[in-house]
């Protein structure tokens, strides 16, 4: 094959490869990052992520915004969490929003961060759910724990929220309206948007 031939291929197959990378407005999907983990002395079950739409798995894509890196995005109608970083980019996450009923957005910040947090049920959850009242005092850590891996605290100006970005051990309702309206993540994400987030940052929920 002539040298021009040759060039000729090789550039095809390059752009080929690129939009491959950037299909979607995705540059990098994460899908094989929800294998088994240890943490903390637990270990967190691999998630049999091909039973998850792709557009949840963690993806770095390309998003426009004026909000600073740093600032997490919650598009609940989307069932999208971006974490915004710089050039343009965010880190995005499939996430379970509140089903009908608990829908909620507004501004907050991240006041605490906890990892393994301990889960307490609102007195409200409690009435609508009486078995819950066991754990009036407080749900222990562990992989059965409803706030999962990680936590993340919203307060706003006035206070407690009672919202949480939190880890789950339900990872097939991501995507789903399913909880009291706190914002739902697989674990292996939670962990890693627990990393990167920084107490004080900047959260806007829109509906």
């Amino acid at each position: 094959m002539k040298l021009r031939s040759l060039l000729i291929v090789a550039a095809v197959g390059l752009a080929t490869t690129l939009a491959g990378c950037t299909s979607g407005g995705s540059f990098r999907v994460f899908s094989s990052d929800y294998g088994t983990v240890r943490d903390a002395g637990y270990q967190l079950p691999s998630i049999p992520i091909s039973k998850v739409p792709r557009k949840y798995h963690r993806q770095i894509v390309r998003y426009e915004t004026k909000e600073k890196p740093g600032t997490i995005i919650v598009e609940t109608g989307e069932k999208f969490l971006y974490y915004v970083m710089e050039d343009g980019k965010a880190m995005r996450y499939g996430i379970g929003v509140g089903r009908e009923g608990f829908e909620w957005s507004g501004r907050a910040r991240v006041a605490m961060k906890r990892e393994w947090p301990v889960w307490t049920p609102p007195a409200a959850m409690i009435r609508r759910e009486p078995q819950l009242a066991k754990w009036r005092g407080g749900m222990p850590p562990g992989l059965s724990n409803p706030l999962g891996a990680r936590a993340l605290y919203l307060f706003d100006r006035g206070g407690d929220t009672g919202y949480r970005i939190h880890g789950s051990p339900e990872w097939n309702s991501i995507g789903r309206n399913v909880s009291s309206g706190c914002i739902r993540m697989i674990n292996q994400d939670i962990i890693d948007l627990y990393n990167r987030a920084e107490i004080g940052a900047k959260v806007i929920v829109r509906g």
